[in-house]
Order: C-alpha cells, then structure tokens, then sequence
C-alpha cells in the first residue's frame, strides 16, 4: 500500500540511472517543503535516534482508526530533510489505520535507500517511521 505521491517518487528513481541521480532528487524533494517553524522545533516534536536534528509534527484530523494523518517535520541535514519528504509521500493523507499497516522498510527499499544511506542515516530513517507509527498507533487507539 502506498500513496499516489509514494507512487510518483518510485516512478522517478526508476528513470534516474545512478545513485548520485537519486540522491540530488531526495534533496531537492527535501528542498521543496515548507521549513517547520521555531516554534514546533520543541523536544516533545524532537525524533530521538538520528544523527541530525529531526522533528515532526503529527496533525491528524479526527479520531480514532479513521483519523487521517499528515505531518509536516524538518532537520538541519538537507539528504535527512529529503528523506522526511519521502516519508510524507509514503503517510500523508492515509488513515491511521493504513499507516500501522505500510511496509515501511519494503516500501523504501523500492527505492533502494537502504543500499545508499550510512548506517547512522539508516538508522534515523527507522526512528522516523517508529515516530509516525507511534503517533498513528497512539490516534488508533483512542477510537
């Protein structure tokens, strides 16, 4: 399971020939989101286990199973900030529900991330999807 712009990025690595290629596009993906204001960059929004600063901020509308998931985050690392960009292709506008059920690590290695990113990256990579699991998982359970 996978969204329409999960779908899009998985398109476009599959055109591009060479890491370096994927790289600058997880960047420039990275690039084009808004910056999280200072305000949001609190330690409750804080992702531990990363290299970088990371933060994400859950807003999810309505409640229980049904309730639909966005965020917005941000990180001082511009490959990082590309790869919080992909984890919001991959959860944004899917149901909390829907989002304990992605594949996160088969879904990503669509993309051939695992193969590319340090271990400390890949690191940070899983404690951003444990993060947006535990907030889907913590909005399920109120239903």
């Amino acid at each position: 399971m996978a969204t329409e712009a999960f779908e899009e990025i998985a398109d476009t690595f599959e055109f591009l020939d060479d890491w370096e290629e994927r790289y600058r596009h997880v960047i420039e993906l990275g690039k084009a989101m808004d910056p999280l204001e200072d305000a949001f960059r609190v330690p409750a929004t804080k992702v531990d286990g990363c290299a970088s600063q990371v933060w994400i901020l859950p807003e999810i509308e309505g409640e229980g199973p049904g309730a639909v998931f966005r965020f917005r985050g941000d990180s001082d690392a511009m490959i990082v900030r590309g790869l919080i960009a992909v984890l919001h292709a991959l959860y944004s506008g899917l149901s909390v529900a829907e989002v304990l059920k992605v594949d996160a690590g088969g879904e990503l290695a669509r993309l051939g991330l695992n193969d590319h990113l340090s271990s400390q990256r890949s690191n940070g990579l899983r404690a951003m999807v444990e993060r947006i699991r535990l907030l889907a998982g913590q909005t399920a359970a109120l239903g």
